[in-house]
């Protein structure tokens, strides 16, 4: 049987299922995320109700009209292609026409009122051989052999009407087509397991292929950091738009505005919700507040069908270019195959870490073809863990050191005295305004524990580790219950001791 995945046919034996197909395939795919199937374009195109014309003076699209005789359905919707390279038949101050072509409508030779606006199947010369299409310009009266259905109207016009105005019998219709919403494919497509067996016919669809970009480099590396796993989890969904909040709070310039067309991917730049990722469903104008960071180029069905808390397999076209956290070596290696040149600065030897890349977004590096890599020896990298019980103070921390979006982050040094057994680092008072007590310490607080002092205190904001337990005082300096630990130093503590005043310590996290 023959099946396509992600709109690339196959053929498999019958009695297969998605798992088959997906590994004939080798269709991107992360278990666990949402799929969906179609039985077929002709089941996409059953729940249609608009159509675009293409015609050399540009394009008109019409909507059918609800509770329409079942005769008027069949026939539009079996016979609309034939439309297609036909030239403008005539043209009055009333009307349009399109035609001929052949149907099995019966005609009538009554007069009837039409309104401006109106599409209707007209039989000229009251035979059905002559089939033509009216484009109503105006509110008139006529007799056009119409079927005695609705009087042979079918559909109303909602877009073009400029061009239908503008139409003369010389131009020709290029291309009729129906055009997919996301109600066509929620009518249409079935969220399934893999264990579902598929049919011949089917369509499967298993990721979305999103192309960032080049206009909004800055924002468009927040895409990459949400999806750095492959996989994007829908925090909320309407109608118009399905919106990923991984990384709410993380502010980015504006960059380029534009409209919000079907499958464009924005992300809030001002306001409130501002860092969330928008893909949308339906059009919508554009707007400041939203950054157009790329657009869907495949499995849009899947964001149509997705639901809130459903997680989507994601890949991006080109894929993110981060050296952070590898060695000059490996930074060498992924550069060299993706096209760019690699200058070493700071520590150059090959097993230093990559701690900062100039230019920082893909989209640069891809521009400029060419990436500085900053290294330092490992002995310099402080590795952390970060608390997921202490959300808004980790959240602080993370976005403080840079780590929500990157894997290698910094710490200034603020206070580093030789002999106290203790080290601050500046915070951000701007950022630090919500941080409640939370997961404040009980009897000790242990050497290598990293603690932010809340809001109950004046230095709200300040970040600190100790080098040794102690059993009065948090790691900024504060009581116990003017301290959130937010995590702890897991490997590279012994080094910090090293570092004075207005340095510059590098952080990462490693999984265990």
């Amino acid at each position: 049987m023959l099946v396509k995945v992600n709109g690339v046919e196959i053929t498999l034996p019958d009695g297969s299922t998605i798992k088959d197909a997906i590994d004939a395939s080798n269709a991107p795919y992360t278990e666990g995320c949402v799929l969906g199937v179609i039985k077929g374009k002709e089941e996409i195109e059953k729940h249609v109700n608009k159509y675009s014309f293409k015609t050399t003076r540009g394009s008109i699209i019409i909507e059918l009209l609800p509770d329409l005789p079942p005769v008027l359905i069949k026939t539009w919707k079996k016979k609309f292609r034939e439309f297609e390279n036909l030239r403008i038949r005539w043209t009055t101050s009333n009307e349009v026409a399109l035609g001929p072509i052949t149907t099995d409508l019966k005609p009538t030779r009554e007069e009837h009122e039409y309104q401006t606006w109106d599409v209707i199947l007209s039989l000229s010369g009251f035979t059905a051989e002559e089939t033509h299409i009216i484009f109503s310009k105006e509110k008139h009266n006529s007799v056009y052999g119409a079927p005695k259905e609705n009087n042979g109207v079918f559909a109303r016009v909602v877009g073009g009407k400029k061009t239908i105005m503008e139409l003369t019998d010389d131009d020709v219709v290029k291309s009729v087509k129906p055009v997919v919403e996301r109600k066509s494919i929620i009518q249409s497509a079935a969220i399934t397991k893999l264990e579902t067996e598929i049919f011949d016919g089917n369509e499967l669809f298993t990721y979305v292929l999103i192309e960032p970009s080049n206009k909004s480099p800055s924002s468009v590396e927040h895409l990459y950091a949400l999806s750095e796993e492959g996989v994007l989890t829908v925090d909320y969904e309407s109608d118009s738009f399905v919106g990923f909040y991984g990384l709410q709070g993380l502010e980015k310039e504006p960059e380029h505005i534009d409209q919000r067309r079907r499958g464009t991917v924005t992300l809030r730049n001002k306001g409130t919700g501002i860092g969330r990722i928008y893909v949308y469903r339906e059009d919508r104008v554009s707007t400041p507040s939203h950054t157009v960071i790329g657009n869907v180029t495949k499995g849009i069905q899947l964001m149509d069908i997705a639901g809130k808390g459903d997680k989507i397999t994601v890949q991006t076209i080109p894929q993110r270019i981060m050296t952070l956290g590898l060695i000059q070596k490996e930074a060498e290696e992924l550069l060299k195959s993706r096209g760019i040149e690699q200058i070493r600065e700071g520590s150059e030897d090959d097993d230093a870490i990559v701690v900062t890349q100039n230019p920082k977004f893909t989209m640069e590096i891809i521009d400029q073809k060419q990436v500085k890599t900053m290294g330092v020896p490992d002995s310099k990298i402080v590795y952390v863990e970060i608390y997921e019980k202490v959300p808004r103070s980790a959240w602080y921390f993370q976005k403080i050191t840079g780590l929500l979006d990157s894997p290698v982050g910094s710490l200034d040094v603020l206070f580093a005295f030789p002999g106290m057994k203790v080290m601050m680092f500046k915070g951000n008072p701007k950022e630090s305004k919500n941080l409640i007590p939370e997961n404040i310490p009980i009897g000790c607080v242990k050497a290598g524990e990293i603690g932010v002092t809340n809001m109950s205190r004046r230095q709200i904001g300040v970040i600190g580790v100790r080098f040794e337990n102690n059993d009065e005082f948090g790691p900024t300096g504060e009581p116990f219950e003017g301290t959130n630990i937010v995590g702890k130093v897991v490997e590279g503590i012994e080094n910090l001791e090293k570092f004075k005043e207005g340095d510059t310590v590098y952080v990462a996290r490693r999984k265990f």
